[in-house]
């Protein structure tokens, strides 16, 4: 009897080819041909998945979004509401919190690298401008969320929320942009490091 294939379990493995592929070679080398090498696969078995280096790029970015998406939701499940914490308490568990976004491990820092090469090819490739809208945005909501939660539980001055959202959504990019593709400048530790004294100085009411 043939071997059942689970469809999105190997859309998954495939996903993870390309991504290790364009982390280490770049988005022009995500082929179909090369992503069926990567991942282990005849070329056949990628095609029958995908139509084209266009639709594979689109899946692994959707699927970075979503992994990203489930871990943030999963910490956030675990996490304590603002009005038991002090100011520093708050930064250190924000500084755990949104350390899921940045590059501070391999399987991070191949997101990252993938999600910045994305966005920069985005620019000038209208066909990818929606996923590349998407990521940019989710940081600023996700900031918006918390600086919104900070002002309602006395951890930041009325009327701050906006500007602080587009501070903090601002550094989290800069810090995946620099960790990702230079981390010998800007190590990992750095990251947290810069990311909790933000948090930490932001203006008290």
């Amino acid at each position: 009897m043939p071997k059942q294939v689970d469809g999105e379990q190997r859309r998954a493995e495939i996903a993870d080819a390309v991504l290790r592929l364009a982390a280490r070679d770049g988005l022009p080398a995500v082929s179909l041909r090369a992503v069926a090498a990567e991942s282990g696969l005849n070329i056949g078995s990628v095609r029958h998945y995908f139509d084209g280096q266009r639709d594979l790029m689109r899946f692994a970015m959707r699927s970075t979004i979503d992994r990203v998406t489930a871990r943030l939701e999963q910490r956030r499940e675990s996490l304590r509401p603002f009005a038991e914490l002090t100011r520093d308490e708050a930064a250190t568990q924000l500084t755990d919190f949104l350390a899921e976004l940045l590059p501070l491990d391999a399987p991070r820092r191949a997101e990252a690298t993938v999600l910045v090469e994305f966005l920069i090819a985005a620019r000038v490739d209208t066909d990818l401008a929606d996923l590349a809208h998407e990521a940019l945005r989710g940081t600023l909501i996700l900031a918006r969320r918390i600086t919104d939660a900070m002002t309602r539980n006395a951890h930041l001055p009325p009327g701050t929320a906006d500007l602080e959202a587009e501070r903090l959504a601002a550094l989290l990019d800069g810090l995946t942009f620099r960790c990702a593709l230079d981390p010998a400048t800007t190590s990992p530790q750095v990251c947290r490091d810069v990311l909790r004294a933000h948090l930490a100085s932001l203006p008290r009411p």
